[in-house]
C-alpha cells in the first residue's frame, strides 16, 4: 500500500519521484552496457547484435520486449536474432521453488554432493521445450550414475591402449562391429546437429545418454573384448584405434552437456589440440556410413538379446551351454557374427536352416525380425529340479495371496484400516495373483 504520511514527521503532503523506472528497464540494457555502451569499444562492436537470447517464459514481457526496443533505440539493432524459451524448475510435488516454502535447492551443495555434471546433465534431460521441469534428487544420482560408468568405460578404453595416437584404419581392415558402431556413431552426430541446430536440446542430450550407455558401454566394447584379449596384433590395434576414436567424439557431443568430466577423459587420452571446448564439432562422413553391416549387426544382436532374455527368465546360468539351431532365410547375415552368437548367447554351438524342425516338442524357441532360434530344453534346465522349484515357489505364492484374501475378506480391516493400507493390500493380492500365474506358465513348459 502507498503510504499516507511520513514515518519520521507525520506530513501529510507526500509526492512520488517522478523519475524512477522498475527495475526491468536497467536490466534491459544489459546487452549493450556490459560491452562498453555508450562508448564505441572493440567489444560493443564485435558482440553487439548477439545471436540467441536463453530465457524463462515468465519474463518474456519483462526483459526480453524491454531488451528489445531498448536496443532498437540506442544501438539501432536488435539485440539477438533467436529467442530460446524454456520452462521453470519446480519441486517434486509440481510446486514453484520460493523462500517462503523452503522448497528451493541449493546447486552448490547438489553439485558438491553429485558433480556440477551430474546436475546439469538432470536439468537438461527428460524435458520439452518450454516446459515446466521438475526437480528430482533421485535423478541426480541416476545421472551420477551414468558419469561414472562414462568414467568406468574410459578407464577400460586407456587400460588397453598401445597406441598414442587415434588414427582409424582403413575399411578393408574394420572387423564388422567395428563398421557397425561408427555406421551408428555417423548417424548419432548428424542427428545430435540437427538437433542442437533445432534448439532440441533434450533430445539430443538422451540421444548421447542413450548411445554412450547401451551401444558403447554395453555392446561395442564387450564386442571388443575377444580381439583385446587376442595375439593377433593387427586385429587388437584396429579394435584399439576404433574404441578410442567412438569415445573421442562422443565426448565431443557429450562436452556442451558435461564440460567437466569429458574434458579430464579428452586430456588422458590420445588427442590433437589442447582443450575438447577448442576441436572440431564431429561431422557426418559418408565414408563411416555402413548400412549393410549395421543391419547385419543388428540382426546378430537382436538373436543374441531374445535368447539371453528367454534364458533369464527361465533362471538359466550363463554356465549352462546349449545348442542354437537358428531357422533363417538370410543366414549369410549371421556369419561375420557367428562367434559373438557362441560367446555372447552362450552357445555350445550354432546352426542354421531354413526351415523349422518337425518336432519342435522340448524345444525352447525365440522369435526376432530375422530368424527363430530352438534351443533344447533339457540342455538350458534340469526339468526335475525346476518343476521342484517353480512347485515350492508357487507354494509359497499360494500360502501369501491366501493370507491377503483373509484380511481383505475381513469387514473390521476393510472398514477400518486407513484406504492406503487397503489399496496397498489389494496390490499385494494382485502381484501374488500375477506370479501364480507366470508359474502355472513355466510349470507347463516344463512338462514339454
Amino acid at each position: 500500500e502507498d503510504p499516507t504520511k511520513c514515518e519520521k514527521c507525520g506530513c501529510t503532503h507526500l509526492t512520488r519521484d517522478p523519475d524512477v523506472l522498475d527495475t526491468w528497464f536497467s536490466s534491459a540494457l544489459w546487452p549493450f552496457s556490459t560491452l562498453g555502451w555508450p562508448d564505441k569499444t572493440a567489444d560493443l562492436d564485435y558482440y553487439y547484435p548477439t545471436s540467441v537470447m536463453v530465457t524463462g517464459y515468465d519474463i518474456i514481457f519483462f526483459w526480453v520486449a524491454r531488451m528489445i526496443f531498448s536496443g532498437c533505440e540506442q544501438m539501432k539493432k536488435i539485440p539477438f536474432h533467436t529467442v530460446l524459451i524454456h520452462g521453470l524448475v519446480r519441486d517434486d510435488k509440481g510446486r514453484k521453488m520460493s523462500k517462503s516454502l523452503g522448497n528451493g535447492i541449493d546447486p552448490l551443495e547438489m553439485a558438491e554432493k553429485y558433480g556440477a555434471d551430474a546436475l546439469r546433465f538432470n536439468l537438461i534431460t527428460g524435458n520439452s521445450p518450454g516446459n515446466d521441469t521438475r526437480f528430482y534428487t533421485e535423478k541426480c544420482e541416476a545421472m551420477r550414475n551414468f558419469a561414472n560408468k562414462i568414467w568406468n568405460a574410459s578407464r577400460f578404453v586407456m587400460m588397453n591402449l598401445t597406441i598414442d595416437r587415434c588414427t582409424l584404419p582403413g575399411r578393408d581392415q574394420l572387423a564388422a562391429e567395428d563398421k557397425w558402431v561408427l555406421s551408428k556413431l555417423n548417424t548419432l552426430i548428424k542427428e545430435v546437429t540437427e538437433n542442437l541446430d533445432s534448439y532440441e536440446i533434450g533430445v539430443a542430450s538422451a540421444k548421447v545418454y542413450d548411445f554412450i550407455w547401451d551401444t558403447y558401454c554395453d555392446w561395442y566394447i564387450e564386442l571388443t573384448k575377444t580381439r583385446l584379449n587376442g595375439e593377433d596384433e593387427q586385429a587388437k590395434l584396429t579394435a584399439q584405434n576404433v574404441l578410442c576414436y567412438v569415445l573421442t567424439e562422443l565426448l565431443k557431443l557429450l562436452h556442451p552437456f558435461m564440460p567437466f568430466i569429458t574434458e579430464e577423459i579428452f586430456q588422458a587420452l590420445p588427442h590433437e589440440g589442447d582443450f575438447i571446448m577448442t576441436s572440431q564439432w564431429p561431422e557426418y562422413r559418408p565414408e563411416l556410413s555402413f548400412p549393410e553391416e549395421e543391419s547385419a549387426m543388428e540382426a546378430v544382436m537382436d538373436t543374441i538379446k531374445a535368447i539371453r532374455t528367454r534364458r533369464a527368465e527361465m533362471n538359466v546360468p550363463p554356465s549352462k551351454k546349449a545348442e542354437v539351431l537358428l531357422v533363417t532365410a538370410t543366414p549369410e547375415i549371421y556369419t561375420q557374427g557367428l562367434h559373438f552368437l557362441e560367446r555372447l548367447a552362450y552357445a555350445s554351438s550354432v546352426t542354421f536352416s531354413q526351415t523349422a524342425p518337425a518336432d519342435v516338442t522340448g524345444q525352447v524357441s525365440v522369435v526376432t525380425a530375422n530368424a527363430t532360434a530352438y534351443m533344447p530344453l533339457a540342455e538350458l534346465v534340469d526339468l526335475a529340479a525346476e518343476r521342484e522349484r517353480i512347485a515350492k515357489e508357487k507354494e509359497k505364492a499360494e500360502n501369501g495371496l491366501r493370507i491377503v484374501e483373509q484380511k481383505l475378506s475381513n469387514e473390521k480391516f476393510v472398514s477400518k484400516a486407513p484406504e492406503a493400507v487397503v489399496n496397498a493390500e489389494k496390490e499385494k493380492a494382485a502381484k501374488y495373483r500375477e506370479l501364480i500365474a507366470k508359474l502355472e506358465e513355466s510349470a507347463r513348459a516344463m512338462e514339454l
